[in-house]
């Protein structure tokens, strides 16, 4: 009698995955490192972009705000020479603090936050 040799099919290892608080705390660090301007949340994104799709998507929208505000960062330093920049940095400023602030918390709680005024390079 022939012996009929069962083969195990192969072990796959998987990637072990990021639980949903270390994906949270990695999205919501996107947004905080805004704080420091647009490379922070572009190096985020670029490295964790494939570990999750809540990271992906505030990591871009993190960047994208931060791009669009350096944008009107320059903006308004060029209109200093026309001293309408004066009035203009700030705003900027508190804006873009306010906005980080709110994003970090929505994003914390694990929701999706979009960016008023944000443009969108990255899609």
């Amino acid at each position: 009698m022939a012996q009929t040799q069962q083969t195990q099919p192969p072990v796959v290892e998987k990637k072990a995955s990021m639980d949903d608080t270390q994906t949270r705390n990695l999205a919501t660090l996107c947004h905080l490192g805004g704080l420091l301007g647009f490379l922070p949340p572009l190096i985020i994104w670029l490295l964790k972009k494939d570990d999750s799709p809540l990271i992906d998507d505030q990591g871009k929208e993190a960047t994208n705000f931060q791009i669009t505000m350096l944008i009107c960062f320059i903006a308004s330093w060029v209109l200093c020479f026309v001293f309408i920049g004066f009035v203009l940095l700030p705003i900027v400023g508190i804006f873009d603090l306010v906005m980080i602030i709110i994003a970090s918390v929505k994003c914390s709680k694990g929701e999706k936050y979009r960016y008023p005024l944000a443009i969108r390079f990255l899609k």
